[in-house]
């Protein structure tokens, strides 16, 4: 019997571990959702690196779209390497980060309190540096992550942003997809993608393609077959990738679309099979028919949630195509769990 790798046994956990979440976290959420009510922000801004920087991205659409209150990025070095306070007094920040330990990220929150914004903390550590930066932290009970590579943090930090828009917002539909989110992301892990696996054969580098929160998903998508394959893999918009990177798309150049079912769906999936009319060897999580290959997706009923299952999908294959490249997904060269930057 062939002993699974500690990012498969998390892959697989994920379901459970969002249940969990929900369950244990509903009263930190309340509590900051009902702040975001009454600050009724200007700005929302985000202060993450890696996966959590995804995760942020993700949230950035989903907060945009949901209500209407634009979401900015701050690098973590305007407060480390460069000692300045932004502007934030209308403003709420939300700081991801499993570990809750990176110097960086802690002074940037510790800065954005400082500059009159209220603070939230998404981490995987309670009592860690970040919670204690923070107005309000948010605890993912999400259990140990062995693996280098994210994927049940990754994965319930979205749910975290997406059950406190729910109750910012009030919105019901988008409440009830997060509730249904474990059935949804359970049935996402049962999707096989094995037939990408032989696909990859012989190729180091592909593009990855999204739209809207399908973007985020993308951008962690790209980076997963970095850190676990060795393969240099590049996310774009579906929007962008005409605008200088599809030169060079050869034949046989592979294509990985990521379509959820929301208003980019057409967008991706006609991108997708753009390129594989040319030669590309694309495949696509949508339905629509074309030149790219369909392979299968779990949709979850909302157009916010639904690119989260994208990545849960995505995650068994990769681990599986790190394996049959004769790698280790859990311990990827020259790179740790926990990164501390400055």
């Amino acid at each position: 019997m062939t002993t699974q790798t500690h990012m498969r046994q998390e892959v697989d956990q994920i379901p459970q571990v969002v249940a969990s979440f929900l369950e244990a976290s509903a009263v930190s959420l309340d509590a900051a959702a009902a702040r975001l009510r009454e600050l009724d922000p200007a700005l929302v801004v985000t202060v993450a690196r890696g996966s959590s920087d995804h995760a942020a991205t993700y949230l950035k659409y989903a907060f945009e779209l949901t209500m209407g209150v634009p979401v900015a990025s701050v690098g973590p070095s305007i407060a480390s390497i460069y000692g300045r306070d932004l502007k934030l007094g209308k403003a709420a920040a939300i700081a991801i980060s499993q570990s809750g330990k990176s110097p960086d990220i802690v002074g940037m929150a510790q800065s954005a309190r400082r500059s009159g914004a209220t603070t939230i903390a998404i981490t995987n550590t309670a009592g860690s540096p970040l919670a204690e930066a923070s107005d309000f932290t948010i605890d993912l009970h999400a259990g140990p992550e062995k693996s280098v590579a994210a994927t049940k943090t990754f994965v319930t930090s979205v749910v975290a942003g997406l059950a406190l828009l729910a109750r910012w917002s009030g919105d019901a539909k988008i409440d009830r997809a997060v509730a249904a989110l474990p059935e949804s992301l359970a049935r996402a892990v049962a999707c096989d993608w094995s037939d990408l696996i032989g696909a990859l054969n012989g190729h180091n580098a592909l593009y990855v393609l999204g739209r809207g929160p399908g973007f985020a998903i993308a951008n962690e998508a790209a980076l997963k077959f970095k850190e676990t394959c060795n393969i240099q893999a590049e996310s774009y918009s579906a929007a962008e990738v005409m605008h200088g990177p599809v030169a060079i798309v050869t034949p046989g150049y592979p294509v990985l679309g990521l379509a959820a079912r929301d208003a980019a769906e057409t967008s991706v999936a006609d991108m997708a099979h753009k390129l594989a009319g040319q030669g590309a060897k694309a495949f696509l999580t949508s339905e629509r028919p074309g030149a790219a290959k369909a392979i299968p997706f779990a949709a979850t009923g909302h157009p916010i949630t639904d690119p989260l299952a994208l990545i849960v999908s995505f995650y068994g294959f990769v681990e599986a195509l790190s394996r049959h490249r004769g790698l280790n997904p859990d311990v990827p060269p020259a790179l740790k769990k926990v990164t501390e930057t400055v």
